[in-house]
């Protein structure tokens, strides 16, 4: 006999694999099977609400459905039971793929082409403009461990726009890492496949130009109709809207209509979701529904494809002796690298000068402020492990001594700062836990704001990192 329980674990492991823990934990782990009707292959689920139900259909519906299949056969069919009121089982009922309140599968939907402008008539152009930039696309962005996962799921969504999963996409890092070309590329490959689909890019500056516009004018209704007819709206550095409470409040009211309604919504900013100073709480929570992800500063590898990139693209002939040493030494981000290599072509074209290291160790003084020294986890590793008298090794090993053990927890901490590492990273380094990393960077923080010598101490530390 089929034991339904068993079945249904075998799906949550497809499932599992293919979503972030937390939002697997959020919406699949209170989930149970309790029937399995072999005569018509029906899978019934018990879910805590309908609003489980609408939010697994309309967000995570492809990927559960692959995973049904997957287990229980081509054919199989979808039951939910949830009780209408909490925990009285007298109040259940079931709710079939026939009579779900969200469909089984959202159709891309093309309406007729509307204008760019808010404060025009649909009659006056024929498409409308997604102001996007034809330079910013995924042949053109750079990849590596540093920004792999939110190029992963751009893709994703570009791949298959008809599913939800990444609604909305939270993209946030610090400047000139990547979040413009990112958004843009995202639009472009959207557009390209569906050439009538409403795309469009702005930033959040312009788009609280445009809605003081219409404040001014008494046009809001037509500004708020104009964004409420996008298919995906690409919004950059939405940090913008700090403290603007009027135009908070109108997105808020944008936002609700796109998710409702199946749209795409993409947004950059320079910090996360709950690091938002000056933001309502309940635009806050709406960043939170889909998927969070940073962009970090680019790592040797990153800035080095970058580099012959665009090498390539300027027809420089650079060595890589001076690749090596421009990737080496413009570390923070990928607008420094590409002011470098416009000075050198600058001096290459113009001048007629050949690219040796020399010469671009004179841009880059003249560019960017050089790091010294690359900070690299391996090189924080030694640094602390001589600073406290220790081998080296045994920051790697498993020795639980207290001395080994503060000593491992502060390479975790600047590892984290220093070297703009994530959490993942750091445990791969040390064969440990994401959730151990934060839990060392939380007891190195708490142990400098009250040890003034322990503070003094990660000071010097971090001082000598870049000598």
């Amino acid at each position: 006999m089929i034991n339904v329980a068993q079945q249904w674990n075998r799906c949550l492991d497809v499932i599992k694999a293919n979503l972030p823990a937390e939002q697997f934990d959020a919406w699949f782990a209170p989930i149970v099977a309790v029937d399995h009707d072999l005569e018509n292959n029906r899978v019934t689920l018990r879910a805590p609400s309908k609003f489980f139900v609408e939010q697994i259909e309309g967000r995570y519906l492809t990927l559960l459905s692959a995973a049904l299949k997957k287990v229980f056969g081509e054919n199989v069919r979808l039951t939910y039971k949830y009780n209408v009121v909490g925990g009285d089982d007298a109040t259940a009922i079931e709710q079939s793929e026939d009579n779900s309140s969200v469909k089984l599968k959202q159709e891309l939907k093309i309406r007729s082409p509307r204008v760019a402008n808010p404060f025009q008539q649909a009659d006056t152009l024929d498409d409308i403009d997604p102001q996007l930039n034809p330079k910013y696309t995924f042949e053109n962005y750079c990849s590596s461990i540093s920004n792999r996962l939110a190029v992963s799921i751009g893709q994703a969504i570009v791949d298959h726009p008809e599913v939800k999963t990444y609604n909305p996409l939270f993209v946030f890092g610090t400047t000139g890492v990547g979040k413009t070309h990112l958004l843009q590329a995202i639009g472009i490959k959207l557009k390209e496949q569906n050439p009538r689909m409403r795309v469009l890019y702005v930033s959040a500056r312009v788009f609280e130009s445009q809605y003081t516009t219409a404040v001014i004018q008494k046009k809001v209704n037509d500004f708020i109709n104009f964004y409420q007819s996008i298919d995906v709206l690409l919004l950059d550095d939405i940090q913008e809207f700090a403290g603007k409470q009027g135009t908070q409040n109108t997105f808020f009211h944008i936002f609700n209509h796109l998710h409702q309604h199946q749209r795409q919504l993409v947004m950059s900013s320079d910090c996360r979701p709950s690091d938002l100073d000056g933001m309502v709480p309940r635009l806050i929570s709406r960043f939170k529904w889909g998927m969070t992800v940073e962009l970090e500063k680019p790592d040797y590898d990153l800035r080095r494809k970058f580099l012959a990139m665009k090498a390539a693209q300027d027809g420089l002939k650079i060595s890589d002796e001076v690749m090596d040493y421009i990737a080496t030494h413009v570390t923070e981000n990928v607008r420094e690298l590409e002011g470098v290599m416009v000075a050198l072509l600058a001096h290459a074209t113009m001048l007629g000068q050949d690219i040796t290291i020399d010469l671009a160790r004179s841009v880059i003084g003249n560019t960017v402020k050089v790091s010294q020294r690359q900070v690299t986890f391996e090189s924080i590793a030694e640094t602390v492990a001589d600073y406290y008298n220790l081998p080296t090794e045994l920051i790697y090993g498993k020795s639980r001594k207290r001395e080994i053990s503060d000593a491992r927890q502060l390479v975790m901490y600047l590892a984290k700062k220093e070297a703009q590492m994530s959490s993942p990273s750091i445990g791969a380094k040390l064969d440990r836990t994401h959730a151990t990393v934060l839990h060392a960077c939380i007891q190195i923080e708490q142990r400098m704001s009250i040890e003034k010598d322990f503070s003094r101490e990660v000071q010097a530390i971090t001082a000598s990192l870049t000598q």
